[in-house]
């Protein structure tokens, strides 16, 4: 070895106001075949993703806390560091666009590190949870020091719904399942389902339940949403199981699996703790799975995939949720807030999420937008003009609330006579006869049909011909390609 150099480049990046810093380290290597210069990138967040995990476990060392004697103040102590600290320091440190370079993005895969920081929040979530509904029934906290414990737990159990988002995206049996026990204490076990198959395939059309409209408030959202995302679960599991021949009310049913896990885990708190134990758990519940909604509600607001001449929606691209670089709400939620890349790209993994330049940026992260959100008038000051903005002012692009559009397009008039244009056009693999039997991959994610293995999960029996799969059938793990978009594998 020659030695090892540190140049400054384009591609070292250090965060504003910040020490944490991410850089590009050039090994030259002396082999006998002659000098080769390799490029090795070093991860400058590697430890400070630990942030996540250590969430629930300040949830569940506040409760253990009051559990011995400590005032019944400090069970805030979890809201006012998402709520307080985390927006202050998000503006204190300011934004990171750095990537990882795509030659790195391999290696971090295989880094299992990063998987077991996701699997850490699990345990420490569980322990919350549990030592939360043993407080809240012994009847030595007041008022307010409960709604901080139900909060806290809510908290604990609402981000945990992003653990399950990451895990719930790859395809892998153990996380998978891991997924469905991390969505257990927050009773939303179907979001397994619908987000993974609904969400990401309806993502920015007004279809999707999750994805809310210009003029739309979050509490206007949030009826929708909830009961929209169970219909569509439900939906998608009663289609899966029509086609194995399977019924829907069985323990093959996924919603049914996640459900029952729910079910067990307060079945078993009531039994020890008695009947407000349950009160509690279902109070936190819908605090956590709330949380999620006001994510969702901000994420794709008014962002709109238009239809081809061929009427066809779009393929989903960064343009189509919001973007936010904050860094610390990132560490929190696994980047999360690099939400464009992870539309574009869903089974790829936290650590080498993208940003890209085109994608519309919050301005700000989430902890602060969240509180913004339950605000409308706030809200719509805010965010309204971003939209328009974003649609170079004709709003006609744009998601817009139905009974809100002839307002909102008096109050942002087009300036413009053209026409609204299409989404691109997209031809793909034409199916003929002579590849109804040959392999297709998914250019997104490198999924690969094989007509002699079908896919016996999603209904399609071993020797069912790629002709013989629906025009509009998604890629099975990313879901944002279709069949049109499968290339033939020669």
């Amino acid at each position: 070895m020659t030695g090892a150099i540190y140049p400054i480049s384009p591609e070292l990046a250090v965060w504003k106001k910040s020490k944490l810093i991410t850089k590009t380290i050039n090994v030259e290597s002396q082999f006998n075949s002659g000098a080769r210069s390799e490029s090795l990138w070093v991860d400058g967040k590697r430890w400070y993703w630990l942030l996540s995990p250590a969430l629930p476990l300040t949830g569940f060392l506040s409760i253990f806390a009051v559990a011995l004697g400590a005032p019944g103040w400090l069970l805030w102590s979890l809201p006012f560091v998402f709520y307080g600290i985390v927006p202050l320091f998000d503006w204190a440190l300011g934004e990171d666009v750095v990537n990882a370079p795509e030659s790195a993005v391999g290696r971090l895969d295989q880094d299992r590190y990063y998987s077991r920081i996701v699997y850490a929040y699990i345990p420490s979530q569980y322990l919350a949870t549990i030592a939360g509904a043993w407080l809240s029934v012994q009847g030595t906290l007041d008022v307010v020091s409960l709604i901080g414990l139900l909060v806290a737990v809510g908290m604990v159990n609402g981000v945990g719904i992003n653990t399950a988002h990451e895990l719930g995206h790859k395809t892998n049996v153990l996380e998978r399942w891991l997924a469905k026990i991390t969505l257990a204490p927050v009773a939303y076990g179907h979001f397994f389902i619908e987000h993974n198959k609904g969400h990401h395939k309806n993502v920015a059309t007004f279809d999707d339940p999750a994805s809310s409209r210009m003029g739309e408030s979050f509490w206007a959202f949030w009826p929708r949403t909830v009961v929209g995302s169970l219909k569509s679960a439900w939906g998608i599991e009663r289609e899966r199981l029509e086609r194995k021949g399977q019924p829907v009310w069985s323990h093959h049913n996924e919603n049914l699996q996640a459900w029952s896990m729910t079910v067990v885990l307060f079945a078993a708190l009531t039994v020890w703790l008695g009947p407000w134990a349950l009160v509690f758990l279902i109070a936190q519940a819908i605090y956590g799975f709330s949380l999620l909604e006001v994510v969702n509600y901000l994420e794709h607001y008014g962002l709109l995939r238009l239809k081809d001449s061929s009427g066809r929606v779009e393929r989903c691209q960064p343009r189509h949720s919001w973007n936010s670089n904050h860094i610390v709400t990132n560490l929190f939620l696994y980047q999360l807030q690099r939400h464009s890349d992870h539309h574009a790209n869903p089974t790829r993994r936290y650590q080498g999420l993208r940003h890209f330049e085109d994608s519309p940026q919050l301005p700000s992260g989430y902890a602060a937008m969240i509180l913004i959100a339950y605000l409308p008038p706030l809200w719509y000051r805010l965010m309204d003009p971003k939209v328009v903005a974003h649609h170079g002012g004709d709003l006609r692009l744009a998601n817009l609330q139905p009974s809100r559009r002839e307002a909102l397009l008096r109050r942002w008039p087009c300036k413009t006579d053209v026409l609204v244009p299409t989404g691109n056009a997209q031809p793909g693999a034409l199916p003929t006869n002579a590849a109804a039997n040959a392999k297709h991959q998914c250019p997104n994610c490198s999924y690969v049909y094989d007509p002699a293995k079908g896919h016996p999960g999603e209904g399609y029996a071993p020797g069912t011909s790629w002709l013989s799969l629906p025009g509009n059938w998604p890629c099975p793990h990313c879901a944002v390609r279709e069949k049109q978009d499968f290339v033939v594998m020669h």
